[in-house]
């Protein structure tokens, strides 16, 4: 089962409803109804801004199935850009959610994806990346 806490409100509202309507165990077809859910349902309260995030995490989430590795990547990068897909370092040429250096894209699933391997080929997983952060305030 997806651990709810660390996604927004409006996720854990439309997860929760989600979660009644899905028969299956399988948590990427849960993880995959929820975004549908979240992308086709307007909510009064939550901002267009706030529905994108939380489907970029939701996304992240569905590509990283451990709740505890999700949760260090969701650490990581609401530091970095606070998943703005826009996000622009002052300092360097890094750009998008994960604040690669040099990256092009401004497709937010394409930068997540970028961003996911970047970990993989140097950190291994989130959490080390989020560890190495931490000393470095790099990854």
């Amino acid at each position: 089962m997806i651990t709810l806490k660390p996604l927004t409100r409006s996720v854990r509202y439309y997860s929760t409803r989600a979660a009644v309507a899905v028969s299956s165990r399988s948590t990427t077809l849960q993880a995959t109804v929820m975004l549908l859910v979240i992308t086709f349902t307007s909510n009064s309260l939550a901002t267009a801004s706030s529905i994108s995030i939380d489907t970029y995490k939701l996304y992240a989430h569905i590509k990283i199935v451990s709740a505890k590795q999700y949760a260090c990547l969701d650490t990581l990068w609401t530091h970095e850009s606070n998943w703005n897909p826009k996000a622009k370092n002052k300092k360097s040429s890094a750009f998008g959610i994960p604040q690669l250096l040099k990256m092009t894209t401004k497709d937010p699933f394409e930068q997540i994806d970028l961003g996911l391997k970047y970990i993989a080929t140097r950190h291994i997983t989130p959490c080390q990346a989020l560890s190495y952060f931490a000393k470095h305030r790099n990854y």
